[in-house]
């Protein structure tokens, strides 16, 4: 029986289909019983837990054989102080459940303690999550390129794809759908120990690719529009994002600049294999759906 947090959001979906797709045997874990007849629709378990409570996290765990972890993104509040609650919690759980395996999301740069917004972050996590398990896969994926969907409606609608980074500058990117599709492999294969996996799509993009992606899906014109340090509060703001958390987010966009949200030389790379063309028809054809 193979674990999966998150089931709802964008990572943990993906493992959890994946994982199924391979005729594995899943307990999703939710937040709230309502969420459950989805899940259970498609063949999955069920457990409702909190994620910051170890003893829900231990029942939740309880005879797998491996899990698949994560720190949600955060929305309200401190984002350092609530990872500090959620990995702890996660950790007790693991312990006392004995997990023998567990592949905990992460991201590319959090080799580093700070210097990267939100990132920073999971440095923390796996810090915390060290030994929780018997085995321990720490897997750092890209930016994934399903957060561009945030901006998708400005695409669709005005041609202008809004991005925080220079639209010439690369960086790790790869979609939720390899994220998934490597979480469910690390899981089937046989380790000791901590090991950290980073992941990437089939090659590094930058913001204009995206733009072309978006401009093949739609069939005309998209062009990225850069958007300077100084203007970013103020968008983040007009979206409702307490500033505690906005300012994480943010300085995420200033570690990619600078070159510290990337890879670390000396860990196992790994590449994707999901087209950037693809990944962005999914979000256009989601948008264009709730439109």
């Amino acid at each position: 029986m193979y674990v999966v947090f998150g089931a709802n959001g964008r990572a943990g979906g993906e493992t959890a289909r994946a994982l199924m797709d391979r005729g594995a045997p899943v307990r999703v874990v939710l937040r709230r019983a309502e969420q459950a007849a989805a899940w259970q629709a498609r063949g999955a378990e069920v457990a409702i837990a909190s994620i910051d409570d170890a003893t829900e996290v231990a029942a939740a765990l309880e005879g797998a054989s491996g899990a698949f972890l994560l720190n949600p993104p955060p929305v309200v509040g401190d984002p350092y102080v609530r990872t500090q609650e959620i990995g702890t919690a996660l950790a007790e759980g693991a312990r006392r459940a004995g997990l023998p395996k567990a592949v905990v999301l992460s991201s590319v740069g959090a080799q580093h303690a700070s210097g990267t917004g939100v990132i920073a972050t999971l440095n923390q996590l796996e810090t915390l999550l060290d030994g929780a398990a018997t085995a321990t896969a720490f897997l750092r994926p890209g930016y994934f390129v399903e957060t561009w969907s945030e901006v998708a409606p400005a695409a669709i609608a005005e041609g202008v794809l809004p991005t925080f980074v220079e639209p010439s500058h690369r960086f790790p990117m790869v979609s939720t759908v390899d994220v998934g599709r490597a979480a469910a492999q690390i899981l089937y294969e046989d380790w000791t120990g901590q090991r950290v996996v980073e992941l990437g799509g089939p090659e590094d993009w930058n913001a204009a690719d995206v733009a072309g992606a978006f401009a093949n899906a739609l069939g005309r014109a998209v062009v990225p529009a850069f958007i300077p340090a100084e203007q970013r509060e103020s968008v983040r703001a007009a979206e409702g994002i307490p500033s505690e958390v906005a300012t994480a987010l943010l300085g995420m966009y200033d570690g990619i600049a600078s070159g510290q949200v990337t890879y670390e030389r000396g860990q196992e790379l790994r590449r994707g294999v999901f087209p950037l063309i693809s990944a962005v028809k999914r979000i256009v054809s989601a948008a264009q759906k709730t439109a």
